[in-house]
């Protein structure tokens, strides 16, 4: 691929024909991407950063059915989520895997009457709601009863008091039960959407994806999009135009002539911290739990650090969220309400990330009572042309989105479904070897020349596809950049094969670097280093990426830069 080339949208006075324009670039627009091209249908999609960088990259990487949903009444949304689970563990089982998630419980009979009323009568109270055992032991119930003839994990499990004691010796002793039950983690959420887009671009040679591409307006011809990194513009001309933006929904309407008030999303924030003695009190499980503010919140172990979160407060899509101190606060103080004797310091924090939930405008609804449902608003101009806006939506249901927002299109121009994607695997989830011993084979016979840890890092980041990473690293001389983690290779893939034209694309969302908190100036100059030769940087260019990227790390999310080894 020529990467200065037919990967932009050039020349400011161009028409680009398409079938289907798809605006925004996260998890939703992504799937809508790869689904409308496995139908053979030609699709633009541009993103005005890279692939999930907005609200997908603020995700609280769980895939799930949505158990406090049951509460509110909304069994369709669960039982949709629930199948998207277990249908991920099949099509995704490289970046989506089995996540034991415990609730700690304190008293049994709490919330057994008024849950089940709330059920009924569709009513969302405010406050706290505190549950208890009895409460907890229904409510699993039911929801394992969601996944039926497709169960792909093991049933609840409930543990009295020296239960609780054995297995989370470091618990508040206060914590008399525990409720164990199964939903799934996905590793790096932002490469699922990425591989997604590879997917439908591989599916159909009409389909492309631009990021950095923003759509800036209206004109005659169709939507006009900037090039964000030439200043470059062209005019996307389609039959349906697909807005998925998700928190910027009205904002992308304002910016096309069409203002609409669809969106009411809320802001989530979360820290990660190096504290081994919260990782290992965790037990490998999520810790999941609803906070005296009736708010729920997790604590949860990820690539060796403790994912602490969440926030659920009203954000402004205009404006830039970030983690505050007061969000900080609210978490170490959260943590102390489980695991008391475990403290947690600001200096341990690595990594801290917001972002915006694309939830529907609801007046009156307290922020953690918003629907995570989706629909669709369609209308048709004088010209017949289709618009489309997404509204809602949770990242476990991308597919079913992404189906249904397909149907819809192919029924507009008289067309029907060639490919279902239920069980369509995703990336690196093709021919993905299924047991343990099958996947040491595979590694050996695909990998077997590269160190056990690099082979290790490359799997667990790629799965399948990572044999096509190794071949890219044998074709050149290849050099470490964060140990067994990362390679100038490999970066060079990145840029040539998976869209990544700033560096942050690299630390951020190509790899975990940055989370983990392994990321250093020096990784961070190397990794612009690799990236300049393929890119045509000069040597302003790259200093310019360095700081860039250094400045986001710190500034936006609070990062704590590794030393570099002497």
């Amino acid at each position: 691929m020529d990467i200065r080339g037919s990967s932009r949208i050039v020349g400011s006075r161009d028409i680009v024909p398409t079938q289907v324009l798809v605006v925004g670039g996260g998890i939703n627009g992504a799937s809508v991407f790869r689904d409308l091209s496995l139908q053979g249908v030609d699709v633009i999609l541009v993103e005005r950063g890279d692939i999930s960088a907005g609200a997908s990259a603020a995700s609280s990487h769980m895939v799930h059915g949505g158990l406090r949903y049951l509460e509110n009444g909304e069994m369709r949304l669960v039982q949709e989520s629930v199948r998207e689970r277990n249908s991920l563990l099949y099509t995704a089982p490289h970046q989506v895997a089995p996540l034991p998630t415990t609730i700690p419980l304190r008293r049994a009979w709490p919330g057994l009457l008024s849950a089940p009323l709330r059920v009924i009568t569709h009513r969302r109270g405010r406050g706290r709601r505190e549950r208890g055992a009895l409460l907890a032991k229904l409510g699993l119930t039911l929801y394992d009863s969601y996944s039926g003839s497709g169960r792909r994990m093991p049933r609840h499990e409930f543990a009295g008091p020296a239960a609780v004691r054995e297995r989370f010796p470091n618990m508040d002793p206060g914590i008399r039960y525990a409720a164990t039950y199964f939903d799934a983690s996905v590793g790096q959420p932002e490469r699922i959407a990425l591989e997604l887009v590879l997917d439908g671009a591989e599916a159909n040679p009409g389909s492309a994806a631009y990021t950095y591409t923003e759509a800036v307006g209206a004109s005659p011809d169709g939507v006009r999009v900037r090039d964000l990194i030439t200043g470059e513009e062209a005019v996307v001309q389609a039959e349906v135009v697909i807005n998925a933006s998700g928190p910027w929904t009205d904002l992308t309407n304002a910016a096309l002539g069409t203002p609409s008030a669809f969106m009411g999303g809320t802001q989530g924030s979360h820290i990660v911290v190096d504290n081994p003695a919260l990782l290992d009190a965790t037990g490998g499980h999520e810790i999941f739990f609803e906070h005296a503010d009736g708010r729920i919140v997790l604590i949860y172990p990820l690539h060796g650090r403790v994912m602490i979160g969440t926030t659920d407060t009203p954000a402004d899509p205009r404006g830039p969220v970030r983690c505050s101190e007061d969000d900080v606060d609210y978490f170490i103080d959260l943590v102390g309400h489980v695991f008391p004797d475990i403290p947690v310091e600001r200096d341990q924090i690595v990594y801290r990330f917001a972002g915006i939930r694309p939830l529907p405008r609801t007046d009156g609804a307290a922020p953690g009572e918003l629907s995570r449902d989706y629909r669709l608003e369609q209308r048709q101009d004088s010209a017949g042309r289709l618009r489309i806006d997404i509204v809602g939506g949770k990242w476990t249901t991308f597919r079913a989105l992404g189906e249904r927002v397909t149907d819809v299109v192919l029924e507009h121009r008289g067309e029907v479904r060639r490919r279902h994607t239920l069980h369509e695997p995703i990336g690196g989830g093709k021919r993905y070897p299924r047991t343990g011993d099958d996947r040491e084979a595979w590694m050996s016979e695909r990998l077997g020349d590269l160190a056990d840890g690099r082979r290790r890092v490359l799997f667990a980041r790629y799965g399948t596809r990572a044999e096509d990473v190794a071949a890219h690293l044998r074709a050149g001389h290849d050099t470490p950049i964060a140990g067994d983690r990362l390679s100038v290779r490999e970066v060079d893939f990145m840029v040539r094969h998976e869209h990544a034209l700033r560096v942050t694309d690299v630390v951020q969302r190509r790899t975990a670097l940055a989370f983990a908190g392994a990321v250093s100036r020096g990784v961070i100059e190397q990794v612009a280093g690799a990236m300049a030769g393929t890119l045509g940087w000069d040597d302003a260019r790259v200093d310019e990426e360095i700081d860039a990227c250094v400045a986001t790390l710190i500034d936006q999310h609070g990062a704590r830069l590794a030393q570099d080894c002497a």
